[in-house]
């Protein structure tokens, strides 16, 4: 019979073991405890976090009942609704989203494509100086003066670009419905 270099073959009738003299597959009869232990450890945990999420459910649930219908005890009217207050006007807008610039001025953040800003030129990266005869310091500065300007009607704008450059745009501010 043909032998390899590296592991005998065995005879017929015989095992790997008895023929390669302890060499071949070993068996480990150690490793079955520790893989039984590794599944149980994680069948533990996955139980243990199913249990967890059944009683935050349980919370959710308990919570939200209690906060209908109250605790027990001596029962509370509700106020009597308040009249219904008149519709605020439309109020007019540039279509542009901006915050605090780090300097004085509104940094504009984006631009709403169908919108007025958009129509003027306002790109994303302006920070807006002046509105009409109001000067922006803040975003809430540029809120203020928007919402003092009437709808329809142009007003001039300047903006520093992120470039440096200076410029005046023609804005109409629009309505929101």
């Amino acid at each position: 019979m043909e032998q390899t270099v590296l592991r005998p073959k065995p005879m017929p009738g015989q095992s790997p073991r008895e023929a390669g003299g302890g060499q071949g597959p070993v068996r480990r009869p150690h490793a079955a405890p520790r893989r039984a232990r590794r599944s149980r450890t994680l069948l533990l945990v996955l139980g243990a976090g199913a249990l967890l999420l059944c009683g935050i459910a349980l919370g959710i649930a308990a919570a939200t009942v209690a906060g209908v219908g109250g605790p027990a005890g001596p029962s509370r009217q509700a106020p009597p609704p308040a009249p219904a207050a008149a519709p605020a006007p439309p109020a007019a807008t540039l279509g542009v989203v901006v915050a605090d610039g780090e300097k004085a001025g509104a940094l504009v953040v984006a631009v709403h494509v169908p919108g007025p800003g958009y129509t003027a030129g306002l790109v994303r990266g302006d920070i807006v100086l002046q509105l009409g005869a109001d000067r922006v310091d803040t975003a809430a500065d540029l809120a203020r003066a928007v919402s003092r300007s009437r709808p329809g009607e142009a007003v001039l704008l300047t903006v520093r670009h992120g470039s440096g450059a200076y410029q005046q745009l023609t804005v109409t501010p629009a309505l929101v419905t």
